[in-house]
């Protein structure tokens, strides 16, 4: 039996896909064209690369600072009306050789929504509304990372802040 077609669990966030995790990463990778070549899919894309980077952290939050952009992205998505401004000061305080400790703390590997139910959304709307869903899931399986977002959300806005010289 080849591996590509046997059904099998995404070890990282439980997908049930074949091919068990290439497949899962098929699955981004076909979500992501369908992203970049249609803006009314495209408006959710930094949820959705967040929401799957914090479902297969191993991969995807290596370091310190990517832990940090993904974890913050989707904070912001979530919580604050201005993500766009906050993801673009995170980045700027993130950029240069600043040192951010990445915690021990590891996902669960089995979450109730999975990249294989984005892949599936019937039209737009049914896309965007999923990876809200999806997105609310994910951030509630990180609930003692919430914190630590919120931190690194108030020093990336407060430098930016300071830099351009407002209150």
């Amino acid at each position: 039996m080849n591996s590509e077609s046997s059904i099998s669990p995404c070890p990282s966030c439980g997908a049930i896909v074949p091919g068990g995790r290439p497949g899962c990463l098929k699955l981004f990778e076909e979500v992501l064209v369908r992203d970049y070549s249609d803006f009314r899919y495209g408006r959710s894309h930094r949820l959705l690369v967040d929401t799957y980077s914090l479902q297969h952290a191993a991969e995807y939050m290596r370091s310190g600072k990517s832990f940090a952009a993904h974890l913050t992205g989707i904070c912001a998505a979530l919580e604050y009306d201005n993500a766009r401004e906050i993801n673009s000061a995170v980045q700027q305080w993130l950029n240069g050789p600043r040192a951010i400790e990445k915690p021990a703390l590891m996902p669960p590997s089995r979450y109730s929504l999975t990249i294989a139910e984005i892949h599936a959304a019937a039209d737009p709307e049914s896309h965007h509304e999923l990876v809200q869903q999806w997105a609310r899931s994910v951030w509630e399986a990180w609930a003692d990372c919430h914190d630590l977002a919120r931190q690194w959300i108030d020093a990336a806005t407060n430098l930016s802040r300071e830099s351009a010289n407002l209150p």
